[in-house]
């Protein structure tokens, strides 16, 4: 390969180019907004960073910053996968205070092209690029190529998405919608008073509701209601490292009880899609559980739907090891496939 004309080769060795193919890609959730940027199609993601949305009063502002910090010039076109639905030109953003116009966004920036989906639409584009070593298969059999797949993260909030074939038997299509905002169900009786509690605070009790952080802190205060206990307010990561930890029965049960809801929830998903391409989790919370995940009671629950047990046993779960770059990555290949928003 030549390095006086390669376009990545003279970045990287600080070279001028004429940049004809500089592209912007965020993946923007409710508590970080993730850049990255690429010097062709189907490059190598460079530049990545990460920062917090609470840093600024815009999406505008951050990606100015993210260009000036990172020495970059404007890019032609960008890619923004963003956890909210995107309906029309104006977007608000369903758990935080962002908002903009797409048109807007477009022209204050300079973009020849603008794209702007949901950030799980833009996780689930990247599911057919990942390797091995991307994932953490949790039992099952093995995914059948070109099969619908579905895909599942506990965040900020709750992403459902997956992929499908379009009719033809051609490429896999991302779909967009709000799944995280379904009517939780319980199997269990105490998951039944626990969904009482919730419904007594919001009315609506959504899987958002329990199977987020704000979800696992539900959890832990609904539970701790029952058994009468008057524990301090715990954030999600504290509750799921006591849990991990062992001697706190509380965050233990909180945590299992978490999994199974998010094995029933999966379940679902699996059988609504016909995933037996897998399912796939993402989100922050998660990847972090390790061994423990495995262990719990998320596959049982899976697989826990009476005369269709046998069918889901057969599809395999995948836990995401790279999900910040992963969505970045679904990002680059919905511009590489054209598609409009989603």
């Amino acid at each position: 390969m030549n390095a006086h004309r390669d376009p990545e080769l003279l970045r990287a060795a600080g070279q001028k180019d004429d940049h004809t193919d500089t592209r912007l890609l965020a993946d923007v959730g409710a508590t970080n907004v993730r850049f990255a940027s690429q010097f062709a199609p189907g490059g190598v993601l460079r530049h990545r960073a990460s920062y917090a949305c609470s840093d600024f009063e815009t999406l505008c502002d951050a990606i100015c910053h993210y260009l000036w910090r990172e020495g970059l010039p404007h890019p032609r076109s960008a890619a923004i996968g963003i956890a909210t639905p995107i309906v029309g030109d104006h977007v608000r953003m369903t758990n935080h205070r962002w908002s903009f116009s797409i048109q807007a966004v477009q022209h204050a920036l300079g973009l020849e092209r603008l794209l702007v989906m949901n950030d799980f639409s833009a996780l689930a584009l990247s599911l057919p690029a990942l390797d091995a070593a991307d994932l953490r298969k949790i039992g099952g059999g093995e995914a059948v190529v070109g099969a619908p797949m579905g895909l599942i993260g506990p965040c900020t909030g709750l992403g459902v998405s997956g992929l499908v074939p379009a009719m033809q038997g051609g490429a896999l299509v991302p779909l967009s919608g709000e799944g995280g905002h379904v009517s939780l169900c319980a199997m269990a009786p105490q998951e039944q008073e626990v969904l009482q509690v919730l419904q007594r605070r919001f009315g609506h009790v959504s899987a958002e509701r329990a199977l987020s952080r704000p979800g696992l802190e539900n959890l832990y205060q609904a539970l701790a209601e029952l058994r009468g206990l008057n524990v301090p307010a715990r954030d999600a990561a504290s509750i799921s490292q006591a849990a991990l930890a062992g001697g706190d029965p509380l965050s233990e049960d909180t945590l299992q009880m978490f999994c199974g809801l998010l094995g029933d929830m999966a379940g679902n998903i699996a059988l609504t899609l016909g995933a037996r391409g897998g399912l796939y989790i993402g989100g922050s919370i998660v990847p972090r559980l390790g061994d423990w995940f495995a262990r719990s009671v998320f596959r049982p629950r899976f697989e826990a739907k009476g005369r269709f047990s046998r069918y889901l046993q057969d599809i395999p779960t995948y836990v995401l090891r790279t999900g910040d770059e992963s969505a970045l990555l679904g990002a680059s290949r919905a511009l590489d496939a054209g598609l409009a928003a989603c």
